[in-house]
C-alpha cells in the first residue's frame, strides 16, 4: 500500500526506482553468496553452513510472511508437494553447492549456476513439450560450450581427455540441473499460492531436512568452530541472501515486468567475479570471462526463442 501511494504521488519514473533497487540488491547479494559460502565451508562442514543459513532465512522470511498476512495453510497434498520442493530446492541443492565450493572457485561456480535457464529450457522442451525452436537450440549449444570453457579454464582438450575442472565443478553443474528441475516443478504451485507464502514452507521443510543431515553428521556443535569472519559470512547468507533478498525479489516481480527483473540476473556472475578477485584473490582469466559471456549469450538466446 505504501508503495502504491508513493507511486501515485511521485509518478512513474520514481515509482519504478524502489522495485529496481530491490531487485538489484537481491542480485548483488546473491552474487556475493558464493564468496560467503566459500569462506564458511573453509571453517565448518558444508551441512552446518546450510543449516545455519536457512535457520536465519526461515526466521526472516517467516516474519515478513506473517506481517504481510501471506502465510498459507497447506493441505496434506500440498505438504507432500512442498516436501519434495524443499528437498530439491533447499536441502539437496544447497548440499551440492556448499560441497562443490569446497574445491570449486566461487567465480567458476557463479558462471556454471548462470546456466540454469538453459537446463530449464531443455526440460521444458523434453517434459512439458514447450516450443524450443532453432534460436533456443543455438542458445543451448552456445551456453554448453561456455560451461566447458569455464570449467577447463580455456583448455578444451582437458575436457576431451576426461578432466572436468575441479571435483566440485561437477557438483555445481548438477546443482544447476537440479535447480532447473525444482523450477519446473514449482510452476504448478505458484499458480495457486503466493510466491512468498509457498517459499516459506519450502524453505522451512528444506531446513528441517537439512537438520536431519546435521544431527546424523557433524552435529550442531560444529558451529562453534566458526570464527568472527565465518559468523559474518553465515549471517550474510542467512539474513541477506535467504531472507531479505528473496522478499525484495518477489516485491520487484509484483511491480516490474518479469523479463526486466530477470535480465538483472545477468549481473550476478559479474558481481561474484569482482568480489572473488578482491576477497579470495581468485584470478580473472580471459578464457573464463569468454566462457562466462558465452553462457550469458546462450541464456539470452534461449530467453528470446519465443519473441
Amino acid at each position: 500500500m505504501e508503495m502504491q501511494t508513493a507511486a501515485t504521488a511521485a509518478g512513474r519514473p520514481e515509482s519504478r526506482a524502489v522495485p529496481i533497487s530491490k531487485a538489484l540488491f537481491a542480485v548483488v547479494v546473491w552474487g556475493g553468496s558464493f564468496i560467503a559460502t566459500k569462506i564458511a565451508v573453509g571453517e565448518i562442514a558444508p551441512v552446518t553452513v546450510v543449516w545455519l543459513r536457512f535457520a536465519m532465512g526461515v526466521a526472516v522470511l517467516g516474519a515478513v510472511v506473517v506481517q504481510r498476512r501471506q502465510l498459507i495453510r497447506p493441505s496434506a497434498r500440498d505438504f507432500g508437494y512442498f516436501t519434495l520442493l524443499g528437498f530439491l530446492g533447499i536441502s539437496f541443492h544447497q548440499w551440492l553447492q556448499s560441497n562443490g565450493l569446497v574445491t570449486s572457485e566461487a567465480s567458476t561456480t557463479s558462471w556454471i549456476v548462470a546456466s540454469s535457464p538453459i537446463f530449464m529450457a531443455a526440460l521444458g522442451w523434453l517434459v512439458l513439450r514447450e516450443r524450443l525452436g532453432w534460436l533456443g537450440a543455438l542458445g543451448i549449444a552456445v551456453a554448453a560450450l561456455g560451461v566447458l570453457v569455464v570449467v577447463s579454464k580455456g583448455d578444451l582438450s582437458a575436457v576431451t581427455a576426461g578432466s572436468f575442472g575441479a571435483p566440485g565443478d561437477v557438483l555445481i553443474l548438477l546443482s544447476a540441473l537440479n535447480w532447473a528441475v525444482f523450477s519446473v516443478l514449482s510452476r504448478r504451485g505458484l499458480r495457486r499460492h503466493s510466491s512468498a507464502g509457498m517459499m516459506f514452507w519450502v524453505m522451512t521443510i528444506g531446513w528441517l531436512l537439512t537438520a536431519i543431515q546435521l544431527f546424523l553428521g557433524p552435529g550442531p556443535m560444529d558451529a562453534l568452530r566458526l570464527s568472527g569472519t565465518g559468523w559474518a559470512a553465515v549471517a550474510f547468507l542467512g539474513i541477506a541472501c535467504s531472507g531479505i533478498a528473496y522478499v525484495f525479489w518477489y516485491d520487484a516481480l509484483r511491480v516490474l515486468p518479469a523479463g526486466q527483473v530477470g535480465a538483472m540476473l545477468y549481473l550476478e556472475p559479474l558481481v561474484t567475479v569482482a568480489v572473488a578477485a578482491v576477497l579470495l584473490e581468485e584470478p580473472v582469466l580471459p578464457a573464463t570471462l569468454a566462457g562466462g559471456f558465452a553462457i550469458l549469450l546462450g541464456v539470452w538466446l534461449v530467453s528470446r526463442k519465443g519473441t
